[in-house]
């Protein structure tokens, strides 16, 4: 009788708590990398100073802006100005609920400051989202929610389904709902015309942006 065929080894498989520490240890290293960046360096009045906060990735709410003020370049903490009081208002969290990275993941289109036009500040760098997000993306895996917070956000990820412009998209936010996007106006005190404008917003959209928080964070 021929020997039988020797089996192949079962291959192990990682347990859950492995597979998170190994992600966890590829999010740190993908922050150092981003921390370390330089692609745009000769075009920064202040030098690189790259923004984010993800934590351990964890977290089920992902909030992504523009890009740095002067503030929050010179402190290094996002949202860390009238228009972050503002965003944690709208939200009803705490400072210390907001900046808690079990609750929100953080991160800009431009992840640092990037100088002053005759406006105001200069669009936020174009090098940036191509070359950060969609790699911070992938080792995020527990986001329910993420909050596109002006033009440049709704640009890139709501593509051709956005309106014709900022108002619109962010009338027909309960378009985008069901792919798990929330698009606002920035919270910019430069806005306060357009809050004044548009009271559909805070009557319709913040209480959902609330409610949808409570849910996904029922302890805050």
């Amino acid at each position: 009788m021929a020997a039988a065929a020797p089996q192949a080894p079962v291959a192990s498989r990682a347990s859950p708590a492995a597979n998170a520490r190994s992600r966890e240890a590829r999010l740190k290293r993908l922050v150092g990398e981003i921390r370390a960046c330089r692609v745009c360096a000769a075009q920064l009045p202040f030098g690189p100073n790259p923004i984010l906060s993800v934590g351990k990735g964890t977290a089920p709410i992902l909030l992504i802006g523009q890009a740095p003020g002067t503030k929050v370049h010179a402190t290094g903490v996002p949202w860390n100005d009238p228009s972050g009081d503002r965003l944690r208002d709208w939200l009803g969290v705490s400072r210390e609920a907001f900046y808690d990275t079990r609750n929100f993941a953080i991160f800009p289109m431009g992840f640092c400051y990037p100088g002053r036009g005759r406006s105001g500040d200069l669009p936020p760098r174009r090098e940036c989202a191509p070359l950060w997000h969609d790699k911070l993306l992938k080792l995020l895996p527990n986001l329910r929610l993420i909050v596109l917070i002006g033009a440049y956000a709704q640009a890139r990820y709501l593509k051709d389904k956005s309106k014709a412009g900022l108002t619109e998209t962010v009338r027909a936010w309960r378009d985008y709902v069901e792919e798990g996007y929330v698009p606002l106006v920035h919270p910019s005190p430069r806005n306060v015309g357009w809050f004044k404008k548009n009271p559909w917003f805070e009557r319709e959209i913040v209480p959902f942006l609330k409610e949808r928080k409570r849910t996904l964070l029922p302890d805050l």
